[in-house]
């Protein structure tokens, strides 16, 4: 739990503005997680993200008190590419990074609340199932969604992934997911403003790769 715990995400203020410079600070860290469900299965997933958050740093770089908050950063981009908009730039990036970002947050929470597969509770095949539902399938056409589902054999067993995520040291399942539930509170709250910021400017695309 050591992953998460060591990089939390900042609390919102009152209005739920997110501060780009600690939001990309926090997300930086989260492409190590997806090796504990597994390096090989999941390194696509990484590349991903590691290019979304490499190319909207960069944006952000170019003018830091410009961008100051996601949605400044946002409207900045709307203004400057007019009708290309939101198909390019760094808010592109960030709606596909928005969407493994709600991967994660469905999946811890998914088992912290306990769901599983009753004939075997260490698999967490259940719960990478749902929130591949819920956050990626829609945007992922007929290969990709097959290659997710051979995929999913691959994935540890639910003990091994607490351990991964503790960084190798034995740790009580309980104390474990309790940590999971502390972390989720700022991520979860972060997580859904971006998602609220892109349906209020109208942000998001539906396609499929």
């Amino acid at each position: 739990m050591a992953l998460l715990m060591e990089h939390q995400f900042r609390q919102l203020p009152a209005d739920r503005q997110v501060e780009t410079r600690p939001f990309l600070d926090a997300v930086s860290y989260l492409p190590t997680f997806f090796d504990c469900l597994g390096p090989t299965i999941f390194a696509p997933v990484k590349s991903d993200i590691c290019g979304n958050i490499t190319k909207i740093k960069a944006v952000y770089d170019t003018n830091p008190g410009r961008y100051k908050t996601l949605q400044m950063l946002l409207e900045a981009e709307k203004e400057m590419h007019g009708g290309d908009w939101p198909k390019v730039g760094a808010t592109l990036e960030l709606m596909w990074l928005k969407r493994c970002l709600r991967f994660i947050q469905v999946f811890l929470q998914n088992l912290v609340d306990g769901e599983k597969d009753s004939s075997n509770p260490n698999l967490i095949r259940v719960n990478i199932t749902k929130a591949y539902d819920i956050a990626l399938k829609r945007y992922h056409g007929w290969f990709v969604q097959q290659l997710f589902k051979a995929a999913l054999y691959a994935a540890p067993y639910k003990s091994d992934f607490l351990k991964a995520l503790s960084k190798g040291r034995d740790v009580k399942e309980e104390e474990c997911l309790e940590k999971i539930r502390k972390f989720l509170i700022n991520f979860s709250s972060t997580v859904d403003a971006v998602y609220d910021m892109f349906s209020r400017m109208n942000a998001d695309l539906d396609y499929k790769v």
